[in-house]
C-alpha cells in the first residue's frame, strides 16, 4: 500500500468496509441501499453538501429533466413509486431533488454519507486484497469493494479564456449555481454557450434581464419540452399499471414509453405524408419522443436527413429575423449526433428586443475584459457573464481521482487511450472496482434513473456471487475488456454519431482521445449481453 494512504491517527476506520460508494446522486443513494439491504458495512462520501448529486448542482434558472417524471424515477419500491406525486410532467430541479432527498430520508440513508467530503485517492492493496481510500477531508479508510457512482456530468469544463480575474462584474456557472436566487432585473447579462443548461436558461433570465447577449459557438436542435402541470388521469393511469410500464422500459432502447412508445418502422418504408404526421405527433408530444421518431434515424443518412430538414424547419418558423434564424439553425451534423435539447420557449426568446444571438465562430471570444467580453475587436459590456460550457463528461471525474490498482496501475494510463472496461462497468486490473453508467454502457443515451438501477442490480451480483462462493475479488480479464471496446467502437461506426463534434465522442475537451463514449447498440441489446455474464457465472471476469 502507498504510505501516502496509510490511515491518520484522527479520521480513520480500523475495521474495513464492505463497501465505499463515491457520490451520492441516483447511483450512489441506490448503491448504499442495496448494500445496506444485503446487510454489508457501507459508506459513501458525496463532494456536496446534499444528496442528489447533478441534481444537486445543477439549480441554474430552468433546470429541468427531458424525461417524464413518472418514468425518471426509481422502480425498486413499488409504494415509493405510489406514494410520491410529482407535480410536473417533467419534473424541475427543485422537485427532483426534494424526491431524492425524500428517498435518502425514507431509507434511512443520510447516516451512512459523508458530505462536504470528496475522494481523491483510492489504491488497491495487493497485499489485503482491499481498497484504501483517501478522502480530501484526511479520511482514510479501506474497503472490500469500491463503487464509483460519480456521474457523467460532474466535471464541469473550465473557463477557457483568461481575464476573468479583471472582470468587474459577476461571473456565473451553470454548473455551480448558487443556492440563493440570483435577480438579473436592470443588469446586462452574457450567456456563452447553447447546450442544454444554456437553452434551459435564457427564456427565463430574458424575461428579467435588461439585455441579454447569447454568445453561440455551435447551434443546437432543441424540442419542445411540452412540460406543465401533471394530469391527474395520466398519473392514475400509470400508477395503475406501472409493472407493465417499467416492463416496457426495461425491454427498450431509451427508457421512455409512458406516452409514446418508441417507432420500430424505419423512416423511408413510410410514406412523406405519413412521416411527416409521425414527426408533427412527437414534435407536439414535447421531450425526447421526438428523438425515437423512427427507428434508424442515426444509422441511416437518407432517413436522418428527413428529420433534420423537419427540425430545421421548425425553427426557422419560430424565429421572426431570418438571419438570426440561420445562425440558430445547425447545419453541418446530424440532428441527434449531438445531444438533443428540450426547451420552454428558447427559439421564440430571440424575437425579444432585449436579446442579440453573436456567433463566435465566426468571430471567436478573445479575452474576458473588465467591461464584458471581447469578440474580436468588439467589447461586449456586460455586469454578468454566466458561463454554460459544459463538461469533461462521462471520463473527467473518475480520472480526477487518484486510482491505482494492482501492482500500481494507475487508472489515467490504463485510460489514456480512451475508456475500457467490461461492460463500461468493470475494468481490467482494479480488482472489485465498478462504475455505474461509464463509459462503454449506454450511459446517457437511456433513462439516467433506470441505467443506473440497473448497473447497481448488477454489481449487487458480482458481490453476492463471490460472497455466496467465498471468494474475494472479481475483475474483468484484459481479452474481453479489450472485445468489448472493439464493439463499442464497431457499432459507433455504423452511427452518425461520429459525423458531429460532440462531447460524446470526447470532442469538447481539448487533448481528449476521440472515441466514441457510450455504448450505441440500444439498452435491450446490452441488457441482454450483461444478464448473460451474470447467469454464465462471469466467464469474461477473473475470480479468486
Amino acid at each position: 500500500m502507498d504510505a501516502s494512504l496509510s490511515p491518520s491517527p484522527d479520521k480513520s476506520s480500523t475495521t474495513p468496509y464492505d463497501a465505499v460508494v463515491v457520490g451520492a446522486g441516483i447511483a450512489g443513494l441506490y448503491m448504499l441501499h442495496r448494500l445496506r439491504q444485503a446487510g454489508l458495512k457501507a459508506i459513501c462520501f458525496e463532494a456536496g453538501e446534499g444528496v442528489g448529486g447533478t441534481w444537486y448542482w445543477n439549480r441554474y434558472p430552468g433546470a429541468a429533466c427531458d424525461f417524464e417524471s413518472l418514468e425518471y424515477s426509481y422502480s425498486f419500491s413499488a409504494e415509493l413509486e405510489q406514494d410520491w406525486k410529482w407535480s410536473t410532467r417533467m419534473a424541475r430541479q427543485p422537485e427532483i431533488l426534494a424526491y431524492l432527498n425524500h428517498v435518502t430520508d425514507r431509507f434511512d440513508l443520510r447516516r451512512d454519507i459523508h458530505f462536504s467530503t470528496r475522494v481523491s485517492a483510492a489504491h488497491f492493496d495487493d497485499s489485503t486484497q482491499l481498497w484504501a481510500i483517501r478522502t480530501d477531508q484526511g479520511d482514510s479508510i479501506s474497503a472490500r469493494h469500491c463503487v464509483m457512482a460519480t456521474g457523467c456530468l460532474s466535471t464541469p469544463k473550465p473557463i477557457e479564456y483568461p481575464g476573468a480575474d479583471s472582470f468587474k462584474g459577476r461571473i456565473l456557472r451553470t454548473a455551480f449555481w448558487p443556492k440563493e436566487s440570483v435577480d438579473f432585473v436592470g443588469l446586462r447579462v452574457g450567456v456563452v454557450g447553447t447546450g442544454s443548461s444554456a437553452i434551459q436558461a435564457i427564456p427565463i433570465i430574458a424575461e428579467q434581464a435588461k439585455h441579454l447577449t447569447v454568445f453561440q459557438r455551435t447551434p443546437n436542435f432543441s424540442v419542445p419540452a411540452g412540460n406543465g402541470p401533471m394530469n391527474p388521469d395520466d398519473e392514475r393511469r400509470v400508477k395503475a399499471s406501472y409493472a407493465d410500464l417499467r416492463a416496457r422500459e426495461w425491454d427498450s432502447d431509451v427508457g421512455i414509453c409512458a406516452r409514446l412508445a418508441p417507432e420500430t418502422r424505419r423512416a423511408l418504408d413510410v410514406s412523406e405524408q405519413e412521416r411527416e404526421a409521425e414527426y408533427e405527433k412527437r414534435w407536439a408530444a414535447g421531450g425526447l419522443y421526438f428523438y425515437c421518431s423512427f427507428v434508424d434515424l442515426l444509422t441511416d443518412k437518407a432517413a436522418n436527413e428527413t428529420i433534420t430538414a423537419f427540425a430545421q424547419k421548425k425553427i426557422r418558423e419560430k424565429v421572426k429575423d431570418p438571419v438570426v434564424a440561420e445562425r440558430l439553425v445547425p447545419k453541418d451534423y446530424p440532428f441527434g449526433a449531438k445531444r438533443i435539447c428540450a426547451d420552454t420557449g428558447y427559439y421564440e426568446t430571440y424575437n425579444r428586443d432585449n436579446v442579440r444571438l453573436v456567433d463566435v465562430k465566426a468571430e471567436p471570444i478573445r479575452e474576458i475584459v473588465p467591461e464584458g467580453l471581447k469578440v474580436g475587436s468588439e467589447i461586449h459590456e456586460l455586469e454578468v457573464i454566466i458561463f454554460a460550457t459544459g463538461f469533461d463528461a462521462m471520463t473527467g471525474t473518475l480520472l480526477n481521482i487518484d486510482i491505482r490498482g494492482r501492482d500500481g496501475l494507475a487508472f489515467k494510463e490504463h485510460w489514456n487511450e480512451g475508456p475500457r472496461s467490461l461492460y463500461g462497468i468493470m475494468p481490467s486490473g482494479f480488482p472489485n472496482l465498478y462504475i455505474t453508467t461509464g463509459p462503454g454502457s449506454p450511459s446517457v443515451l437511456y433513462n439516467m434513473v433506470l441505467g443506473n438501477q440497473y448497473h447497481v442490480d448488477w454489481i449487487m451480483g458480482c458481490i453476492e456471487h463471490l460472497a455466496s462462493s467465498g471468494l474475494t475479488t472479481i475483475e474483468a480479464k484484459p481479452e474481453p475488456e479489450s472485445a468489448w471496446r472493439d464493439t463499442v467502437n464497431a457499432i459507433g461506426k455504423m452511427t452518425l454519431f461520429g459525423e458531429a463534434s460532440s462531447w460524446y465522442m470526447g470532442d469538447n475537451v481539448p487533448g481528449k482521445p476521440r472515441v466514441v463514449l457510450p455504448y450505441l447498440g440500444g439498452f435491450r441489446s446490452y441488457k441482454k449481453i450483461c444478464d448473460e455474464e451474470a447467469e454464465r457465472g462471469y466467464p469474461s471476469c477473473l475470480i479468486a
